[in-house]
């Protein structure tokens, strides 16, 4: 059971990266996190809102769901969208391997979420969008 969730929608548009990373950060406050272990949360969960903004749509419009969930000391926050899905998902996880090379990508969003978070799982089915699950304990 949950001591508190949240879901937010938002459309594909990058200038809702920042706001997701205010919500997360908002949302986590209530477990006193340290500044490191904040700046970590709102950096994976900016990662996995950019790319659900970047690659999920394919430059169509789209949106983005966030969700989050606190149990004990531990946050979990669900990162998704209903785009176009990782064909690969083995590939995409390679560290500075970027599906939008036009773009500069460095390709180590999927690193900095592992690097960040304690767990991290990724679901994806091609047409049907991709779900990023992290979670971090606390204390």
């Amino acid at each position: 059971m949950y001591k508190n969730s949240m879901r937010i929608e938002f459309p594909n548009n990058s200038d809702n990266e920042r706001f997701a990373r205010n919500v997360a950060a908002a949302f986590v406050l209530e477990l006193d996190p340290t500044l490191d272990q904040l700046s970590e949360i709102k950096t994976a969960v900016s990662e996995a809102v950019t790319n659900a903004i970047i690659h999920g749509y394919d430059n169509a419009e789209g949106t983005v769901i966030m969700e989050g969930n606190i149990a004990d000391d531990t946050v979990e926050f669900i990162i998704s969208d209903n785009g176009i899905g990782i064909s690969d998902i083995h590939k995409a996880r390679e560290p500075l391997f970027t599906g939008k090379p036009e773009m500069e990508r460095s390709g180590m969003g999927f690193t900095i979420m592992e690097t960040f978070m304690d767990r991290m799982d990724v679901e994806s089915e091609v047409g049907k969008g991709t779900r990023i699950t992290m979670c971090k304990k606390l204390k």
